[in-house]
């Protein structure tokens, strides 16, 4: 059913109400808060009625801080659909300082970047004395050196009585990284909720997560057969000298557990650790180009050993003697021509083609790692009928070739959005909080330890409708231990939370005092929200049994009978019915 929110400071019918954003709110307005919940749940709507609720209070003005320019934009095109009387505007890097300096002050809603905020705060050119809220969007963000986490302590430096909302669906596994984040925002409370508690489960949509198992080719595994043999001779050295200390396959954690090991022998003055060093780093190059090969194809690889060969991107010894290795030599030979012949392409080709074939308005998008695979995966996607394929990457320089500038991702999701293209093949860049209506099926190319990155790509589809994710994993390699890692942080992720959460000086705030100034409106009915709330709690509340059903099962001949009190007490002790009629 669907409840519209209304308040002095939304558009009436612009937002869709549900009970559990309403608690949300009315938590996050008594005191700073970190806010968890599913993509898709919402967080967005929260963060509105919020900004809604101060503006109405008078109180200051109101940032909005998000980690990349697109995220800007988007916050900014729903923010000038949904508040209404103030104008809400965008700071980012395009804008010069000079000109920023004015703009600070042009609008009591700002969106920006969290390094412009930082910067501007240092250089004199903003002060947030007078800002009464601060919006962190993917929050989990505010940790060590980031800006976001830096702008966020300037404001609670500044600002006397702000408060903070940190919106994240993936805040971390590890205890102390969701420690030190709500350490350094100064947070209050943690409002998290799960997509299976049954006030969310109704509004969220279907998602369809389906593993698709890929073999490798055997020519692909003849190719690696001499660089496994090589990089377990190292690991077999390095084990013998103490260095490498782990069991199983050689691993990238196994080996930079032994790298810092051999530096530290350095330290101690022993002598054989040069060697080590040396050694370990040309493992760890094997091991990068061994998973290239089995995980992204022939495309990746080649490209990986043209990048690492050039001496401007690495001057060091050991990758130079890398590369005059006869293997290394032989093989670089062998991928000069060779086409791409992973099977993970030709199943990337096939998911798009079935997809686009049962839905011709379908919208798709294909994550990979590395920016040389989605060069080789958009070209694999030319030929195919009715695909219009564009690429999403970051804006940095990689093996002399030029990223894409924030106007122009932004150009590129606007593409997109507006169906001019239909396939969108991206890095990283793409995979947090854009919100990319109906894009109906989302193609893993390989699988993610991380769980903030697996939770963050999931998010792409499912958001208005049912939607698909595809994870393709590479039988016998370490995809199959990537997606094992990645489920088991996502399942240890709320238990941290819930365990951090336990630890903060305020208690969950539950009385609904706070958004006395909204209310619902369901056709022509309008209620107040936390008569809404409140009566959305009793309905999803558990129904208890008047009456116990179950049978209980009885020996009818068993006879039971009067069980006299000495049975209950040590033996030899006297009880009251030993004194009965004594004198």
């Amino acid at each position: 059913m669907r409840h519209v929110v209304q308040h002095t400071e939304l558009v009436e019918g612009s937002v869709e109400g549900r009970a559990y954003q309403l608690e949300a709110v009315d938590e996050a307005l008594a005191g700073s808060m970190l806010l968890v919940l599913p993509t898709a749940a919402g967080k967005t709507a929260v963060s509105w009625m919020l900004i809604a609720e101060i503006l109405n209070r008078n109180e200051g003005w109101v940032l909005f801080i998000a980690p990349t320019s697109a995220l800007v934009d988007q916050h900014l095109k729903d923010l000038k659909k949904i508040i209404k009387n103030v104008e809400a505007i965008s700071i980012t890097g395009s804008n010069l300082p000079k000109k920023r300096e004015k703009l600070w002050k042009t609008s009591k809603i700002i969106v920006a970047t969290p390094q412009v905020v930082r910067n501007d705060v240092l250089n004199d050119i903003l002060s947030l004395e007078e800002c009464s809220l601060l919006i962190l969007d993917e929050a989990h963000h505010s940790t060590g050196k980031h800006a976001m986490v830096q702008s966020a302590e300037m404001f609670n430096l500044a600002s006397k009585n702000g408060l903070i909302l940190g919106a994240t669906a993936s805040p971390g596994s590890n205890s102390m990284i969701v420690n030190e984040i709500c350490s350094r925002l100064k947070i209050k409370r943690i409002h998290i909720r799960k997509a299976d508690e049954p006030m969310l489960r109704d509004y969220l949509s279907g998602l369809e997560i389906q593993e698709i198992l890929v073999n490798v080719p055997e020519k692909i595994k003849t190719l690696v057969t001499p660089l496994e043999l090589w990089i377990n001779s190292i690991v077999n050295r390095e084990r013998r000298l103490g260095k490498y200390v782990r069991t199983g396959p050689p691993s990238f954690g196994g080996l930079k557990e032994a790298m810092n090991r051999a530096q530290h022998s350095i330290k101690l003055g022993d002598a054989r650790g040069y060697s080590s060093v040396s050694n370990i780093a040309t493992a760890m190059t094997l091991n990068h180009l061994i998973n290239h090969l089995l995980t992204q194809g022939i495309t990746a690889a080649r490209e990986f050993l043209e990048t690492s060969a050039e001496l401007k991107n690495n001057p060091s010894k050991s990758i130079q003697n890398f590369h005059k290795d006869r293997r290394i030599i032989e093989l670089r030979k062998a991928l000069i021509d060779m086409e791409e012949i992973h099977n993970k392409v030709g199943t990337v080709r096939r998911l798009v083609r079935h997809r686009l074939r049962r839905d011709p308005d379908s919208k798709i998008i294909v994550f990979a790692s590395f920016r040389n695979t989605v060069e080789s995966l958009e070209k694999a996607l030319v030929d195919l009928r009715g695909v219009k394929s564009i690429q999403m990457i970051g804006q940095s320089e990689r093996s002399g070739k030029k990223g894409l500038k924030p106007r122009e991702q932004i150009e590129v999701l606007d593409k997109f959005r507006e169906g001019e293209y239909n396939v969108l093949v991206a890095t990283s860049v793409a995979e947090e909080g854009l919100d990319i209506p109906s894009a109906d099926l989302v193609i893993f190319y390989e699988p993610v330890a991380s769980e903030i990155r697996t939770i963050q790509r999931r998010g792409r589809t499912g958001r208005h409708r049912e939607g698909e994710v595809m994870v393709l994993i590479a039988e016998g390699t370490r995809d199959e231990n990537m997606r094992k890692a990645a489920q088991k942080k996502e399942e240890n992720m709320y238990r941290t939370v819930q365990r951090v959460r336990r630890k903060l000086p305020r208690k969950t705030h539950q009385d609904l005092s706070n958004i006395g100034n909204f209310s619902i409106k369901n056709g022509e009915e309008i209620i107040s929200a936390s008569d809404f709330v409140k009566h959305e709690r009793e309905s999803y509340r558990p129904k208890m049994k008047e009456r116990d059903l179950n049978e209980i099962e009885t020996n009818e001949n068993e006879d039971v009978g009067k069980i006299e009190p000495s049975g209950f007490r040590p033996m030899g002790q006297t009880g009251l019915e030993d004194f009965n009629g004594s004198k």
